[in-house]
């Protein structure tokens, strides 16, 4: 009887190598989530369907045994944990590869797992180096080795859309466009574009210098003017201060400088409408808008040109918004994008965190100041500067941010102790959420630094032909069933990675949906 139970466990362990590492199991433990690969081997007919090793009867995968050991132990136990020291593309393949949704991922790791996601969109956006393959700028006739991979990862670094067939040579148009289009969006693609962005950099200084000079009395002098009443010919006499000429003339260049460029951009962009959308292009229209607004209205003597153009003159502040042009040609600036974008729920905690001091301190202070008032003052104020609640909003702001600008203080003992408490709770307040901001902006400045210093690939993986145990092998593939998973042994591994993603659930689908719009929707915040 114990000879056969001894038979009968046997019969039911199953050995798997992967990698080298040999894992052993129960098929029952397998069959705990069924429709995974792994799910497949307690199958009977899996040792003609997989790499099976009759002499030591184990199965073997050419995969990654380090993951594996996790994957084999969430069978076990039923949770899905990532291993901190593999990275998140390579844990994501391998769940791809085993059939786990990765929606099973435990919530203590699931920050780990999606972090290289966000990492791999802050790298897209960063840019990269110089492309060339040889010590000089390339803009060559195509005859150089490594010119085609760099166009390839010229069109992904810029979203030029897919590569035409093989055989099948782009359009004069096409080529024109992803040259012009890296010319003015790419600094890295060439030494040419590298010279136009010296140039715009070169032009939105000159223009934020001469915004700020049109400010200063020395270049606004004022003149007498004469207006004349139509209706009665009579005249006035009023003074009127008037930027200088050459400042203008300064600032006509710069935007003249700007045009060209947008117009050369939103010609030669491969996606009209995520131009339109994009943040930094509404900046530059808007920018360049007024000024022409206004040239076109001074030549105008009507009332409501006149009305118009003082209106565009006050507006002029939105040519301050060419410096985030900046963040085309800096890094830094792109990180610190980055950063705020990626702390928005740090922030949304501060400001709340800071409304409720700010409420209960300025209530605390109004009170504290009252109960030192004159018999004779019925009001209770005389006294302090906190007649009531909303004036003390502001000193419970200034005192919490530890700014202390002076123009309000207690002049109590009891609102001095209220201060106090208010600017240690300020100080603490702040503290809490700032070393998350300052983690977020380390991460990102250390993938741009990254992305910056990254050396050129010269050799190129090239996949080798399907054999026993990669994702692409199978023995009976074309006996498989249709709708059946198995078929997913033999499909290349995009088309796995399309299988898997449309096997997770209706809840998998919508956390995935909902996460994306909520993305979009702080990216265009």
């Amino acid at each position: 009887m114990g000879q056969h139970g001894d038979n009968s466990s046997a019969t039911e362990r199953v050995v798997i190598n992967v990698g080298g590492i040999r894992h052993q199991t129960y098929r029952s433990t397998l069959r705990t989530l069924p429709g995974t690969r792994l799910a497949w081997l307690a199958e009977p007919d899996a040792h003609d369907r997989f790499d099976y090793d009759s002499k030591s009867e184990e199965f073997f995968f050419d995969r990654h045994p380090g993951v594996f050991a996790h994957i084999l132990n969430y069978y076990r136990t039923g949770k899905l944990h990532c291993p901190a020291d593999v990275c998140g593309p390579l844990y994501e393949e391998e769940l791809a590869f085993w059939g786990i949704d990765e929606t099973d991922v435990e919530p203590c790791c699931w920050m780990t797992y999606r972090q290289h996601r966000e990492a791999e969109e802050a790298l897209d956006s960063f840019g990269g180096g110089p492309m060339e393959a040889g010590p000089e700028d390339g803009d060559g006739d195509g005859g150089e080795p490594g010119e085609g991979d760099d166009e390839v990862e010229m069109t992904k670094r810029l979203a030029l859309g897919g590569e035409p067939p093989e055989g099948r040579p782009a359009g004069t148009w096409r080529r024109w466009q992803k040259k012009v289009w890296a010319l003015f969006e790419d600094p890295y693609s060439s030494k040419y574009a590298r010279w136009v962005a010296f140039a715009s950099l070169f032009f939105i200084l000159v223009s934020i210098t001469t915004f700020c000079l049109e400010t200063h009395e020395a270049f606004n002098p004022i003149f007498n003017f004469t207006d004349t009443d139509p209706v009665d010919n009579s005249t006035r006499t009023y003074l009127e201060t008037e930027t200088v000429v050459y400042l203008t003339y300064i600032e006509g260049v710069c935007v003249i400088w700007f045009t060209f460029e947008f117009l050369m951009r939103v010609t030669f962009c491969p996606n009209k409408l995520e131009f339109i959308r994009n943040t930094l292009n509404i900046i530059d229209f808007v920018a360049i808008l007024p000024f022409y607004l206004e040239v076109g209205l001074s030549g105008l003597s009507s009332k409501a040109a006149k009305d118009v153009l003082g209106f565009l003159r006050v507006v002029r502040f939105v040519r301050i918004l060419r410096i985030f042009k900046l963040t085309r040609h800096f890094v830094g600036l792109r990180v610190l994008g980055h950063t705020l974008r990626a702390s928005t729920n740090e922030f949304l905690l501060l400001i709340i965190f800071l409304a409720l001091g700010v409420l209960i301190f300025a209530t605390m202070i109004y009170y504290a100041e009252r109960i030192s008032a004159k018999p004779n003052d019925p009001r209770a104020s005389d006294h302090t500067h906190f007649k009531n609640i909303p004036i003390g909003f502001w000193w419970a702001v200034v005192t919490m941010t530890t700014l202390g600008y002076g123009d309000m203080y207690p002049q109590t003992w009891s609102g001095m102790l209220v201060g106090a408490l208010c600017a240690l709770a300020g100080v603490l307040t702040i503290a809490m959420p700032v070393p998350v901001i300052v983690n977020n902006f380390g991460m990102y400045y250390s993938l741009a630094m990254a992305k910056q210093k990254l050396p050129k690939k010269k050799n190129k993986h090239i996949p080798r032909a399907p054999h026993p145990g990669v994702a692409n092998y199978c023995r009976s593939g074309l006996n498989t069933p249709q709708g059946s998973l198995h078929s997913d042994t033999c499909a290349p591994p995009e088309v796995k990675c399309r299988n898997v993603a449309g096997r997770r659930g209706i809840f998998g689908f919508w956390m995935y949906f909902v996460q994306h719009i909520f993305l979009l929707h702080m990216y265009f915040l």
